[in-house]
């Protein structure tokens, strides 16, 4: 019998219009990927590239134009609004939260299978250099995972030392840009890709030092 993935992006489509009768596309993610198992997924990629839409898209806060997005076998968008964090929970900073308006009512939507969350998502979590912070959330990554949890964890490098955490912490990776995803089972796989390379900059010669 075939496990059910705890996180399937089914041939999702999110696009943004402008215009009421000339509609033009002003922004267009695209994503089909399937994470069987529990483990520690890094996502990165340049500011407005679909990172957080792609989150948002995940918990089931933003609806998709076409395709689903199941966590353990339910369309979280089938599922009650105010139950879906049993199933995918977001961590992000205030200023990035943006509320969608709901499209059906609670009673029209399916309960959570699960009572508390198995896929956390880390939305540019603050990593604190002082008192041991760093270890400690990492710590926490770590326990998620034994706890058959999978963590997503979004960071927008800027220091050397982000790029050192998501290559000890993550398993694998994706990279977005523009849109698109680009998946890669380990970190030095994720680096014999151009357009990262060219996103990280000097970080990678850092890195490599």
């Amino acid at each position: 019998m075939t496990e059910t993935p705890l996180l399937h992006v089914d041939q999702v489509h999110k696009t943004y219009t402008q215009g009421v009768l000339n509609k033009r596309v002003t922004f267009d993610l695209q994503a089909d990927f399937t994470i069987e198992k529990p483990g520690i997924v890094g996502v990165m990629g340049p500011n407005g590239s679909g990172k957080t839409t792609l989150f948002e898209l995940i918990t089931g806060s933003n609806n998709p134009t076409s395709g689903q997005v199941r966590v353990c076998g339910q369309d979280i968008h089938q599922v009650r609004s105010d139950q879906r964090d049993r199933l995918a929970i977001p961590y992000h900073q205030s200023y990035q939260v943006r509320h969608f308006r709901k499209r059906r009512p609670n009673f029209m939507l399916q309960p959570s299978s699960t009572d508390y969350p198995k896929v956390h998502l880390f939305d540019e979590p603050q990593f604190n250099t002082q008192d041991g912070y760093i270890g400690f959330m990492l710590d926490f990554f770590r326990r998620l995972r034994e706890e058959s949890r999978l963590v997503v964890l979004c960071v927008h490098p800027n220091e050397p030392f982000h790029l050192r955490i998501m290559q000890e912490i993550c398993e694998s990776f994706i990279f977005v840009q523009k849109g698109r995803l680009t998946q890669a089972p380990d970190f030095n796989t994720l680096l014999q890709n151009p357009d990262v390379t060219a996103y990280l900059g000097e970080l990678v010669g850092s890195q490599a030092a």
